[in-house]
């Protein structure tokens, strides 16, 4: 097998880095049976004799062509026995396994399953280093944390930053953020780049809670966002990750986990407790979901009248939220907190959206995999319909998309700015702090400050 290199990124803290490395295809003396395997995974009443060849699958994939690869080629060739080709593809790392494939296909043919099982095959060496350090990251503590942010100091950080919530403004002196709350109704979780890098950025979130009054706490113990063992293919380390948080989840009693905005630790841990057969004593739920419950039942009075200038938006599906977990009553909770943020006339629906939207190339690990040109050549699809939009703002309730987005964004030459939805439900609300709006341009920069002394 032959040896690529490639020009690739790894994302360091929240700034993505362009390195070289070499991606090599590999040689895997226990090589999968392709065939005997997509017949195992097939939906009840398919067959794959009845494929029609449509070429939907592919003509969606905005990872076809990618090392020759696409869907419907995976399948053939898994058809046609060729095992070695399959197990060896660094395609294998490119599709970032978001389903469109099996949500456009007449018979539901799944490709992303046989991805999963052929990065399993791959030896860890051989795998993508960026991929495997933050999946070693997060076995490191209790934490789960793939930035290897141990429990002890996500505590002391939130508590800090607490406190400096409470000192810089008057209208939160009593503001907080539980941890270890037993009997808690909502139990929260958070990405670890917020607490690592950007800690600023955890009391937005926190003010939605204390306006509302809901009854919440973080776990000490598995709290982080991010699962990046399952994009390895190594279903043991993915388990591991799901039951240390299920087990802290359950351990506080408490009613409901909110996933915050974030894509893929949504589907992980819901899936896993499905694939795994664990027991999770709590219902999940979506921030998303419920900005738009409070939003409905006046507990968050939101409005445009802030944005003055008529800025216009489009949002981004995160595939793992989405498609791949709720489905189309998320993405239209997300549209419902969208224009009610922004003024309707404000909002561009990108074409196709929904569970029909493309995914962005950020998700699947492809973001922490290297290939930055592969990577984004597939970004390039989700970058044309941004700027078909003419949007001045993307937002996305996903921390992999927010970071792809930006980065195709810089990458094509887009003039937009990329953001979180706390971020705008806090201006809104005029309580949106200073130090808390990284991600608005500079037309948003100053817009609901207290006046200067």
């Amino acid at each position: 097998m032959g040896t690529k290199t490639l020009p690739t990124d790894t994302l360091t803290n929240d700034k993505l880095v362009n390195e070289d490395t070499t991606l090599t295809e590999q040689t895997n003396d226990d090589v999968v049976d392709f065939m005997a395997t997509a017949k195992e995974l097939l939906p009840e009443g398919a067959t794959y004799s009845s494929c029609v060849g449509c070429g939907l699958c592919a003509s969606g994939c905005p990872a076809s062509g990618l090392f020759g690869m696409d869907p419907r080629r995976f399948i053939n060739m898994a058809m046609q026995g060729l095992n070695e080709e399959l197990s060896s593809t660094p395609w294998v790392w490119a599709c970032t396994q978001c389903k469109r494939c099996a949500y456009v296909c007449p018979m539901g043919i799944d490709v992303s399953l046989l991805v999963g099982v052929a990065r399993g095959g791959w030896p860890k060496e051989e795998k993508p280093k960026g991929i495997v350090r933050s999946c070693e990251a997060q076995m490191l503590d209790e934490s789960t944390s793939a930035m290897g942010l141990r429990s002890e100091d996500f505590v002391e950080i939130v508590e800090e930053t607490v406190e400096e919530l409470r000192e810089s403004d008057p209208r939160f002196a009593r503001i907080k953020a539980p941890i270890d709350k037993v009997g808690a109704k909502f139990v929260v979780n958070q990405n670890s780049r917020e607490p690592a890098v950007e800690p600023e950025e955890m009391a937005p979130m926190w003010k939605i809670f204390d306006y509302v009054g809901a009854d919440w706490t973080y776990a000490s113990k598995g709290w982080a966002a991010e699962n990046f063992c399952m994009f390895t293919g190594d279903d043991a380390s993915w388990k591991d990750m799901v039951k240390t948080r299920v087990d802290a989840i359950n351990d506080l009693d408490c009613e409901v986990w909110i996933n915050t905005e974030c894509g893929h630790s949504f589907y992980t841990l819901w899936k896993g407790v499905e694939r795994f057969g664990l027991n999770a004593d709590f219902e999940t739920a979506s921030l998303v979901s419920y900005y738009a419950q409070w939003i409905r039942e006046g507990k968050l009075p939101v409005n445009a009248d802030w944005n003055v200038n008529n800025l216009k938006f489009t949002v981004q599906d995160p595939c793992q939220l989405v498609r791949k977990s709720i489905g189309d009553p998320v993405a239209d909770d997300l549209r419902f907190v969208m224009k009610t943020l922004v003024g309707e006339d404000n909002f561009i629906d990108m074409q196709p959206n929904r569970s029909a939207n493309y995914c962005c190339g950020g998700g699947g690990g492809f973001l922490q995999a290297g290939m930055a040109a592969e990577r984004r050549a597939y970004g390039k699809r989700k970058f044309d319909q941004i700027i078909t939009t003419e949007a001045d703002y993307v937002l996305t309730p996903c921390h992999n998309c927010h970071s792809q987005i930006d980065d195709i964004g810089t990458h094509f030459g887009g003039a937009y700015n990329v953001a979180h939805i706390w971020t705008l439900i806090c201006l809104s609300l005029g309580i949106l702090g200073a130090d808390e709006r990284k991600y608005l341009g500079p037309e948003l920069a100053e817009i609901g400050l207290p006046d200067s002394p």
